[in-house]
């Protein structure tokens, strides 16, 4: 689903980076307020955040892309939001979206409330939409489809 939403945007015109958090070493927040008080906007973790960053304050859109594994983001990608805290919200970002996928169709709610008070409202940013896919629709052509049409929309 990524890598239709992923061709329909480059294909719009749009320069598209695909990060793919989960083999990434990005430790959580230790809320020690380093970035805050000692080195403005810098943490004190030495970790794959320090690729991560550059790329997201760097956006003008972010696409947050996540299996559901028991109705939340997954942990990895919570990780990167969460450390997100040291570069405070990221002026250049004007929309984001979400693209979920689960086994089941009941599964979203909490995750899109993360995505709403998280990113959305917190940031200040357009909500350009929100997708899942469950069971067979993760994938299928339909689904790819629709991804690829959002990509080529914007």
């Amino acid at each position: 689903m990524v890598n239709a939403f992923a061709r329909g945007a480059e294909e719009a015109g749009h320069e598209v980076k695909i990060i793919h958090v989960t083999p990434l070493n990005v430790r959580g927040c230790l809320g020690c307020d380093y970035c805050r008080n000692v080195e403005k906007g810098i943490c004190c973790q030495k970790d794959d955040m320090q690729k991560i960053n550059p790329e997201i304050l760097a956006s003008d859109m972010i696409v947050f892309a996540s299996p559901i594994y028991y109705f939340t983001l997954s942990a990895q990608l919570q990780a990167v939001i969460h450390r997100t805290y040291a570069i405070d919200i990221p002026e250049n970002v004007r929309k984001t979206a979400l693209i979920m996928s689960s086994g089941s169709q009941f599964v979203y709610g909490p995750a899109i409330t993360q995505y709403y008070q998280s990113i959305v409202e917190y940031w200040g940013v357009e909500n350009a939409g929100i997708f899942t896919a469950n069971g067979k629709q993760n994938k299928s052509e339909e689904k790819r489809e629709e991804l690829y049409r959002f990509g080529k929309s914007l």
